[in-house]
């Protein structure tokens, strides 16, 4: 691993241990953990690595492969305000970590993605595997639940992005060959293994060439249409409503959408709409891979990027038109964006024996239209794979 290798250019030893947390897709639940829905992903075997060694200081020194500054902070003294930079979710991770336990030790560490930033989690998966060598070094042993919650609280809290628990929940639950379902109201989870009969798949990632921070984009105003418009529907049906924090559509039954739907704003109506069939589409996707039919998992996928694009209006020209030649290459079972939809990268479950001819006819057709991006557009085949090892 170059992390490695950069580990010991710069400190002349070998790290005590390299941390590892796989990106995650998520084919069916997209837009809907923060609303507390429910999801279904997968964990891939491609990730985050940090090698890192302890540094009794208390300093952490944090080198990436991927950019060119170098960060560096006490675990008792952070910054309370974020700095605008790569770094701002570890220093996160840090305070979220140390208000649940004293943190003595920082580290020395090199981070190294395996695939280029956008879509997969990248943000989470670099935290997790911080979190994970933070707390070797400083011998703590969190619980699953709590290294999700110690995440998410990271990103909600410190860099300011609304997310919900999709992505920490990914990948840490999941497990080879199995399709993770997880309600995020109330955290419980099913991993349902691949059925004997179903049909061989792997999983490409065709990445756009266009990089997406979430922080900086329209994700955070999508979560507030959705709590705006589960408000207004609680109010219009007498639903008894708190704080506007609060409120979310999973609070407000599918039928109260209905009779009250056409009172909401446009956009509102269109964010809702995408969350209530996202939330019947998982439950039937989940049915779908229980049973073995990927044909039916895929063409609900196929379907969930559709209302991404008409209800949750998301998508760049660039991802928008990968969809498209996703749906019409042969040997594709389904797909849609992958994270936010900003940008980033498209996933697709694909049958192996037409990998050489998707990643030919998708990458052809999607250069004539942005000739501009060639050398930065690139495809990945990966496996299904394990979440972090805790």
């Amino acid at each position: 691993m170059k992390c490695t290798d950069k580990f010991f250019e710069i400190y002349k030893r070998e790290p005590d241990g390299v941390s590892f947390c796989p990106y995650r897709i998520c084919p069916l639940g997209a837009h809907s953990d923060h609303q507390f829905g429910k999801i279904t992903g997968l964990a891939i075997d491609k990730g985050i690595h940090i090698a890192y060694a302890r540094k009794r200081s208390g300093i952490v020194e944090l080198t990436s492969l991927q950019f060119d500054k170098r960060a560096q902070w006490h675990v008792q003294s952070v910054a309370a305000e974020k700095e605008n930079d790569w770094a701002d979710y570890l220093r996160g991770a840090t305070v979220a970590l140390s208000e649940r336990y004293t943190l003595t030790y920082g580290l020395c560490g090199v981070i190294e993605g395996s695939l280029p930033i956008g879509g997969l989690s990248s943000s989470a998966a670099v935290i997790l595997a911080f979190l994970s060598a933070l707390c070797k070094v400083n011998e703590i042993e969190l619980t699953p639940h709590e290294m999700i919650m110690t995440a998410l609280s990271a990103e909600n809290n410190y860099v300011g992005v609304a997310c919900g628990k999709l992505d920490q929940s990914c990948e840490v639950y999941s497990k080879k060959d199995h399709l993770l379902y997880l309600d995020t109201q109330d955290d419980t989870y099913e991993l349902i293994p691949t059925h004997p009969r179903m049909k061989p798949y792997r999983i490409a990632i065709f990445f756009s060439g266009v990089e997406r921070t979430l922080a900086g984009s329209k994700f955070n105003m999508r979560v507030d249409e959705c709590r705006a418009a589960a408000y207004s529907l609680m109010a219009y049906s007498g639903i008894e409503y708190g704080k506007f924090p609060e409120a979310a559509l999973r609070k407000v039954p599918v039928e109260v959408y209905h009779r009250y739907k056409d009172r909401l704003p446009e956009n509102f109506a269109k964010r809702a709409e995408h969350y209530y069939s996202e939330y019947d589409r998982v439950q039937r996707g989940a049915e779908a891979w229980r049973r073995g039919d990927l044909e039916e998992y895929g063409r609900l996928s196929f379907e969930s990027g559709r209302s991404s694009i008409e209800n949750w209006e998301t998508g760049s020209d660039e991802l928008k038109t990968l969809y498209e030649i996703m749906t019409r290459t042969d040997g594709i079972y389904g797909g849609r964006f992958s994270g936010a939809g900003f940008k980033g990268c498209c996933m697709a479950l694909i049958d192996p024996s037409f990998e050489e001819t998707i990643t030919a006819t998708v990458t052809n057709e999607y250069l004539k239209v942005f000739p501009e991006l060639k050398g930065k557009f690139s495809v990945h085949i990966c496996e299904s794979a394990d979440g972090i090892g805790l």
